[in-house]
């Protein structure tokens, strides 16, 4: 299975456009973060967790030419706002694309792309199939999916887990049952927004205590604000087998 992480970044803070900051102005690689996105690679398939405003230019980016599905954590605009850009795909494949979604999830996108689902619908639009999906297993052709129900302050989201890979974003609190799920994973991927006191995210030092209490081999952090600092600085901050993702970020696994 290959992962690669099409962007670590996060909406919350100041708008970069109008920060100086100098994880904003670095010209180091490793501190341009597009909204968090992964991309799975496995048993042929070709998924995306989250399609945020970034999305068509980070499957540029990563020169990505064919796409099975994308699975949504939930529905807060930095992750699903470039769901219309599958477009593209659609194109190319001459297939819908596969969307798995909650239903709370499934009613923000018709809110949001109200003409994807119209009936009367304008040629060259997005072409979807919705999957509902909830906190039972599900596969995408031969991938196991086990969604994880984390709190992101009172709004309840899912992560995943792939096998022995666990991807969480914009968590602050989970339950010791969910736990239970992530625990024995060998690769942890959890959010780690700033050194700040949040209210609906893991701060840098509540993400490094979760990272600990599971005790993946290895655990990185993404969705990451320019709050948090600069790629280099923080890897000196965190212990052992914990370490930044960043964009471009690929793990054979």
């Amino acid at each position: 299975m290959k992962i690669t992480f099409l962007g670590t970044g996060t909406s919350q803070g100041v708008p970069v456009i109008a920060c100086n900051c100098e994880v904003c102005s670095s010209p180091d690689p490793q501190d341009k973060r597009l909204r968090s996105s992964i991309m799975v690679e496995a048993e042929g398939k070709v998924i995306v967790i989250d399609s945020g405003p970034d999305f068509r230019y980070q499957m540029l980016r990563a020169k990505v030419k064919h796409l099975d599905a994308i699975v949504f954590t939930h529905e807060h605009k930095d992750h699903i706002a470039g769901m219309d850009d599958i477009r593209a795909f659609n194109y190319r494949q001459e297939s819908a694309i596969d969307i798995y979604a909650t239903t709370r999830v499934q009613e923000a996108l018709k809110r949001e792309f109200a003409y994807v689902f119209a009936e009367q619908k304008y040629p060259g639009i997005p072409e979807v199939n919705l999957k509902t999906i909830d906190l039972k297993p599900f596969q995408i052709g031969d991938i196991p999916f086990r969604p994880i129900e984390v709190m992101h302050y009172k709004l309840p989201i899912l992560g995943f887990r792939i096998n022995d890979f666990t991807y969480i974003t914009d968590a602050k609190t989970i339950s010791e049952a969910e736990k239970q799920k992530i625990k024995g994973t060998k690769i942890l991927v959890i959010n780690a927004l700033q050194i700040e006191k949040h209210i609906s995210h893991f701060t840098f030092v509540e993400a490094i205590a979760f990272a600990k209490e599971i005790g993946a081999q290895t655990t990185y952090f993404t969705h990451i604000s320019h709050r948090l600092g600069r790629h280099k600085s923080i890897l000196g901050l965190l212990p052992k087998n914990i370490t930044l993702a960043y964009d471009g970020l690929v793990l054979e696994i």
